[in-house]
């Protein structure tokens, strides 16, 4: 196989009031977050799984969480340090942080920027502080706003979050949440449907006023259409982005690229001589600090991916992009043969859920509109 593009997500699980929409490992801050002690846990987490990957380069990283725009801009530039001492940086190396308008501060954003952050990805979600409310967001619609035109001040490429089917959401609603998206310039939108995840407060106590099944499929249309006209490519099921500002580390998990993580819950993929391996650190943020304190590694378990279940997970993952991937990826990121899974191909063509050629792993457009039934006959 040959050796994969490598990224690295990081992980801070501390957000100022966990949202009640939200499944990710994110938790409400009861104090200070114990700051020193997360840089020091990850620059070893860094060390521990930098040692695997050596004589790779990083073609991104990903702050994630919660709200890592909460750390001190001086922590996120050691951060980037200590990644590029143990991974030698790309080039033109993507650096995403993901921020909050809800701790946003101008300078601060500059501050960023002055790390070595170079790509900022604003949970905007909307612009309507009745909506805001509803989504339990700690921001209003003036602190949104302001974060995205300081966002366009001071970074070239910037990412703005946006959700759709609120409760009580309109259809012209909608249309007015884009057009304010779209004048502050960003280079980059991700417009998600709100979903009620298991386990989430909203699953226990839905909201009222969720727009049925017609409206929601109008508002997507919506979004694919007034996104289209501004010049934005939607590359992905959720993305969408100017030219030459897709998103390149959710670029390479799509495209079944590895990447390893630190930080409490995140996980990881590497490939070792062939072999693709899952792994995933300590969940609880209390037990993956106690891990660094004890000197014991922050993973909580790796495992080799079965190969019966590779051709499912590589699908999930590249059929998400509209354009699919090159037909060679299919062999060189899971070491099997495409004739493992032709059948299953051959089926879904003749079904039209899936393209003829084999220059291109890719659905048709109906494919796409129907790729749980695509993703399911590889299971």
């Amino acid at each position: 196989m040959k050796e994969l593009p490598l990224s690295l997500y990081i992980h801070w699980p501390w957000c100022l009031k966990k949202c009640p929409y939200c499944d990710f490992n994110s938790h409400g801050l009861r104090g200070p977050a114990p700051e020193a002690l997360y840089e020091a846990a990850i620059i070893e987490g860094l060390k521990e799984q930098g040692a695997r990957v050596q004589r790779r380069k990083l073609k991104s990283i990903f702050f994630g969480g919660g709200t890592p725009s909460l750390m001190a801009p001086e922590t996120i530039g050691r951060i980037i340090e200590a990644a590029d001492n143990n991974i030698p940086f790309h080039e033109n190396i993507e650096i995403t942080l993901e921020a909050n308008p809800g701790t946003f501060e101008e300078q601060k954003f500059k501050d960023f920027r002055e790390a070595g952050v170079n790509r900022l990805s604003i949970g905007i979600q909307s612009f309507d502080d009745a909506k805001l409310r509803a989504l339990g967001r700690v921001h209003n619609s003036q602190e949104a706003r302001r974060a995205a035109e300081s966002a366009g001040k001071i970074f070239e490429n910037f990412n703005l979050d946006l959700m759709f089917g609120l409760p009580g959401q309109t259809i012209q609603e909608l249309d007015e949440e884009l057009e304010t998206a779209f004048s502050f310039g960003s280079t980059h939108l991700s417009c998600y449907q709100l979903t009620l995840e298991p386990n989430t407060y909203f699953a226990k106590f839905p909201p009222k006023g969720i727009p049925d099944d017609d409206v929601l499929s109008d508002m997507s249309d919506l979004v694919r259409d007034k996104t289209a006209a501004r010049g934005f490519d939607h590359y992905e099921v959720s993305a969408y982005a100017k030219g030459g500002y897709r998103c390149r580390h959710n670029l390479n998990y799509w495209e079944f690229g590895d990447y390893f993580a630190v930080g409490p819950g995140a996980h990881g993929k590497i490939t070792i001589q062939g072999c693709p391996e899952r792994f995933y650190n300590y969940r609880d943020p209390a037990r993956w600090l106690l891990s660094f304190k004890e000197h014991q590694t922050q993973i909580a378990e790796r495992k080799l991916i079965d190969p019966e279940d590779l051709p499912f997970e590589f699908m999930l993952n590249a059929l998400r992009l509209r354009e699919g991937v090159p037909f060679d990826f299919y062999t060189e990121r899971t070491g099997l043969y495409f004739d493992v899974i032709e059948s299953i191909w051959t089926e879904l063509r003749e079904k039209g859920l899936v393209c003829d050629h084999l220059k291109r792993i890719k659905t048709t457009e109906k494919g796409w509109l129907f790729l749980n039934e695509v993703l399911e006959a590889f299971l």
